[in-house]
């Protein structure tokens, strides 16, 4: 037993004959089982164990009952997929991890099941099913210092029903959720999730790891293990957990935050999906700010916000109705993304002296009303919000990206990559982020379970934005003074290209349904678009003057493009 990490008078009453003493030091053991301090916590758990073996019948069982009361739990304890059809590319199941805070510290998690993957982050487990076999059942377990517990997966393949087919409501109790796409596009990936049954979650007791070993990394062979470590009543680091065969599959979409425990939810038939066109149409103008640059669209694809650089507004567009409103701002934005779960909108701002009002601007999306601003390096560029939920920032001047976390917004992790960083995009299932890297024609690959740089890769002059399909499989990088895009495949690396797009490419986007890409053209007005499997050119459209920034709808069926010298915005129909 750790007992230098345990109060003398605590140790005192452990060794106490007096048996109403040892029961005390049960209820003290169990109160620091709970507490922030791992090490204590860790040693109140051991020397729980221990009372187990207590002479006293009574002390034996509440030494037992407290280490179950500081065991971790898992909220659902089981997940049914239901029957989905063949062409069914992802599904995304969240569960939530209850204890105390060494619940998490070093917690590991392993998967049992063919196409089953899983993520850690913070108290939310998150499982993704890629369906590879007519059934699934199968299992994910997260162990760690304060035991261990399951989650029992099963789902079933039925070949033999079109998408069409498939029931539009879910099965009874069962909760689906629209996958959400913006930076990372999750394209069509459902959510589901069964109620808990009515007995309380199962749990088990594991063998107390040691504190001096929660900050290793462990890798076992044949499944992808991490830790997540949690530090001393602050906010975990930047630490994700991935799971699973190591076969190559598609990337496994996160879809926001953990979920409420009600949610309101918009239910979607299976199948139902936008395909792309490989010829889009402008479907419309709309006046907004000042030569706007950033643009993003909300979640539910409902608004369209655009940071106006020559003013201090933020614009918000509402889609039905193409009214536009304004976000007063203290300084100059530039670039703008919602969080996963659109209740925020951050904005990048700095001054045209490239230092002056240098941070990001973080308004409430129902208020529309600014809550805080974060500080961050000089001039922060093209916003993304990962997988996880995590901001990440790319800081132009001084060629590092900072990482700030989901829900508290502190600052978690400061990558160093090549100068300068434009921006950021994600490829979820394999963990990696990619940064396009202005003045040194390269694009950086970095581990986002261990926010480290793994190599550089060359790409056309000038990579001015960057973009990941769907599935995770396809990075896309507009070269701005190469006037041409490259591709690089996220698993291998393997860059190819150049094609030939128009002049001064700006900034891409993906289709949610991964055909197509599309390629913002500053210097000629026009947007190109791409094949992503081939490169090849399937149409040019012309849109506004002096073209910035490109985002997809959700939903696929319209993107909006900024036209900084018009003061508009260009609405294309890009699916049908």
């Amino acid at each position: 037993m750790s007992e230098e990490h345990l109060p003398p008078s605590v140790l005192a009453e452990i060794g106490s004959p007096i048996r109403e003493s040892r029961l005390s030091a049960v209820e003290q053991l169990a109160e620091l089982a709970w507490g922030a301090d791992l090490a204590a916590a860790a040693a109140a758990r051991q020397a729980l164990q221990g009372m187990m073996d207590d002479d006293s019948r009574s002390v034996s069982a509440a030494a037992a009952a407290a280490l179950e009361r500081t065991a971790v739990r898992l909220d659902p304890d089981r997940i049914d997929f239901g029957v989905v059809a063949a062409e069914t590319p992802r599904l995304v199941a969240d569960v939530r991890v209850e204890g105390p805070p060494l619940a998490l510290a070093g917690a590991t998690v392993t998967v049992s099941g063919p196409g089953l993957r899983a993520m850690l982050t913070d108290r939310q487990l998150r499982i993704m099913w890629l369906p590879r076999s007519d059934w699934l059942d199968g299992s994910v377990t997260v162990r760690g210092p304060a035991g261990w517990a399951d989650v029992r997966v099963t789902g079933q393949v039925a070949a033999a029903i079109a998408m069409e087919r498939v029931p539009a409501e879910p099965v009874a109790g069962v909760r689906t959720y629209d996958g959400v796409s913006g930076y990372g596009g999750y394209g069509p990936a459902r959510l589901t999730v069964l109620p808990p049954p009515p007995p309380p979650p199962r749990r088990q007791i594991g063998t107390t790891v040691l504190v001096a070993i929660l900050t290793t990394l462990v890798v076992l062979g044949g499944a992808g293990v991490a830790m997540a470590l949690l530090n001393d009543g602050q906010d975990p680091p930047a630490q994700q957990v991935v799971a699973g065969p190591t076969e190559e599959l598609p990337a496994v979409e996160s879809v926001g935050p953990a979920a409420p425990a009600s949610p309101k939810v918009t239910r979607v038939p299976l199948g139902q999906r936008v395909r792309s066109v490989a010829k889009p149409a402008v479907a419309g103008t709309v006046r907004v700010g000042t030569e706007p640059e950033g643009v993003t669209v909300s979640p539910d694809g409902r608004t369209v916000y655009v940071a106006n650089q020559d003013s201090h507004i933020l614009s918000i567009m509402d889609v039905p109705s193409r009214k536009v409103a304004s976000v007063q701002l203290r300084n100059t934005p530039r670039f703008v993304t919602t969080s996963r779960d659109g209740r925020l909108v951050f904005v990048s701002m700095y001054e045209d002296d490239k230092r002056t009002g240098s941070g990001v601007a973080v308004v409430d999306a129902r208020t529309r009303q600014v809550v805080r601003y974060l500080q961050t390096g000089l001039q922060p560029y093209t916003l993304s919000v990962g997988p996880d939920g995590d901001l990440w920032v790319p800081i132009h001047s001084e060629g590092r990206v900072e990482v700030f976390a989901a829900g508290s917004l502190r600052m978690i992790a400061n990558i160093t990559v090549p100068p300068n960083p434009h921006a950021v995009g994600f490829s979820a299932d394999l963990g990696r982020a990619f940064t396009a890297n202005h003045e040194s024609n390269q694009v950086s690959v970095i581990d986002m379970r261990t926010n480290r740089l793994l190599r550089t890769i060359d790409v056309s002059r000038a990579p001015h934005s960057i973009a990941v399909s769907p599935d995770g499989r396809v990075v896309l990088v507009a070269g701005y003074e190469a006037h041409t895009a490259d591709l690089i495949d996220a698993n291998t690396l393997r860059r190819s290209g150049p094609f030939k797009v128009g002049r001064d490419p700006q900034s891409v986007a993906v289709a949610p349904d991964g055909r197509h890409a599309y390629v913002v053209n500053e210097g000629d007005n026009t947007v190109t678009v791409l094949n992503t499997t081939t490169g090849a050119t399937a149409a040019t459209v012309r849109v506004g003057g002096s073209p910035r920034t490109i985002a997809v709808a959700p939903d696929g069926r319209f993107a909006y493009i900024s036209n900084g010298k018009d003061h508009t915005l260009t609405v294309l129909r890009v699916g049908e």
